[in-house]
């Protein structure tokens, strides 16, 4: 499930909420050559993820089911052969050697290759008296050869084509199933659909979806064909090529890698929701949010660019705006997956630490796994202070032990307004002072604010972390 289907679900999704409708979920599954198995149950813990909750599905059942398209081909046929009747379509006898033939001497006259309509004036009774002998066949649409259709699409207007530039498309296949092209026409007109908002690559398509409507003499649903993704630096379609690039920089466009990347449903939501829909790019939007604003009519057809630092942004954003109950039951599975034991109640007290600087949630990793170990390692070179000798490192590792053995505990209060009168006698910087005692304690050189985690830490840690350190300086 990549971004464009988290899109295409998103604006029917919000649409119906905003409305008083109906979303349903239906998995069209008919072309099973490019059958994925799992695909489908990742498409709907993708939905379920994002919070983008169907009223009627596979899995949640309702009035319009069966949903799956391969469990209503009995459906299709019907109305296949209704078209048949109807003089809107044929049956095809056609085998895939003859129209491989005729395919490729077309193309050799520099023609456009398409149907040559060997079957078209087939008369009805043959046609179904040797479907039902055996003979292999697919159902064809009976294109009118003359005139033009005019078609809408809400976001560009109406578009006439003429009808000789269109093919006899096969609505049943050999198989027995459905193409897309009758499937989710009978489908929509059988679940009452009233907007179809879908990917661009199917407006090529909307004068044959349209005619087929109206040769069963149905109301047509409204058509919302929704932009282009172009890859990031605005230049063509976003190929696999650049997605493959796109995952070794922490990024993607599949919704199961963005959620094992780290990010919120919130915050892609966000991203997803602004590519294409005419409002500030920079609107920060809860799913609230965009349902109590969501207007169709606002939506654009002009292509959007791939951005992953708005992402990061929007991401960075959301993360800051859950609770830190929230907050930390979302990145404790990051912390339990190292192998740390965690304790809630140090990491609700971490969580506030550290939320300003999640850009992501496996940041948490970098910046607070050492919470949550025994002992760290820090680089004996670490805690030589930024122009100082190891000689007059380990002299302000001593001098700040003093400090903090002295203190009845160790917490902002009490630790902050000492040391820094230490810093003030020394005339050093507080980044050299302090940047001892932050290796020494975290074993690193970037840490959630110093005085809060050695409060965490407690003080009987953080004397035994300073002494390891002044042990290692005096090495040096």
């Amino acid at each position: 499930m990549h971004l464009g289907s988290a899109r295409s679900a998103l604006y029917p999704f919000l649409l119906a909420r905003r409305t008083g409708g109906t979303f349903i979920l239906r998995i069209e599954d008919t072309d099973q050559k490019r059958f994925v198995p799992g695909a489908e149950q990742e498409l709907i813990d993708g939905l379920h993820w994002l919070g983008i909750n169907y009223d009627e599905g596979p899995d949640v059942g309702g009035p319009c089911g069966p949903y799956r398209q391969t469990e209503r081909r009995e459906v299709y046929h019907e109305y296949a052969w209704k078209l048949v009747e109807l003089g809107h379509a044929f049956p095809c006898f056609c085998t895939p050697d003859s129209l491989d033939k005729v395919r490729q001497e077309q193309m050799k006259n520099k023609q456009n290759p398409r149907y040559d309509g060997a079957c078209r004036n087939l008369n009805p009774d043959e046609g179904r008296r040797r479907a039902a002998s055996g003979e292999k066949f697919v159902i064809r649409f009976k294109m009118p050869k003359e005139g033009s259709i005019t078609t809408t699409d809400l976001l560009r207007g109406p578009s006439t084509t003429e009808n000789s530039a269109l093919d006899d498309s096969v609505l049943l296949k050999s198989d027995g199933l459905p193409t897309y092209h009758l499937a989710a026409m009978v489908d929509d007109h059988l679940m009452e659909i009233t907007h179809v908002i879908r990917g661009s690559e199917w407006l090529p398509s909307l004068p044959l979806h349209t005619h087929i409507i109206r040769a069963f003499g149905w109301e047509e649903p409204q058509f919302v064909h929704l932009s282009v993704f172009l890859k990031p630096s605005g230049k063509g379609k976003m190929s696999k090529r650049e997605a493959a690039e796109a995952i070794q920089d922490g990024h993607s466009i599949f919704v199961g890698d963005m959620q094992s990347l780290g990010y919120i449903p919130e915050g892609v939501l966000n991203w997803i929701a602004l590519m294409g829909w005419g409002v500030s790019e920079g609107d920060v939007l809860t799913l609230d949010d965009m349902i109590a604003r969501f207007d169709i009519h606002n939506l654009t057809p002009s292509p959007a660019a791939i951005n992953f630092a708005k992402l990061d942004h929007f991401n960075a954003t959301h993360i800051r705006l859950l609770r830190t109950d929230d907050l930390a039951a979302r990145i404790k599975p990051y912390f339990l997956r190292e192998g740390l034991a965690v304790a809630d109640t140090k990491l609700l007290k971490i969580t506030p630490l550290i939320r300003e600087r999640l850009v992501t949630l496996d940041d948490c990793l970098p910046f607070a796994a050492w919470f949550f170990k025994e002992t760290v390692e820090p680089k004996p070179t670490d805690l030589v202070a930024k122009n100082l000798t190891a000689a007059q490192s380990v002299d302000i590792a001593r001098k700040s032990l003093e400090i903090l053995s002295g203190l009845p505990e160790i917490n902002p209060v009490t630790a902050e307004p000492p040391l820094r009168a230490l810093v003030e006698q020394l005339g050093l910087s507080p980044n050299q002072v302090f940047g001892i005692l932050r290796v020494a304690v975290t074993g690193q050189t970037v840490s959630p604010p110093l005085f809060e985690s050695m409060e965490i830490v407690g003080k009987e840690k953080v004397l035994e972390r300073v002494k390891k350190a002044i042990e290692m300086l005096e090495k040096i």
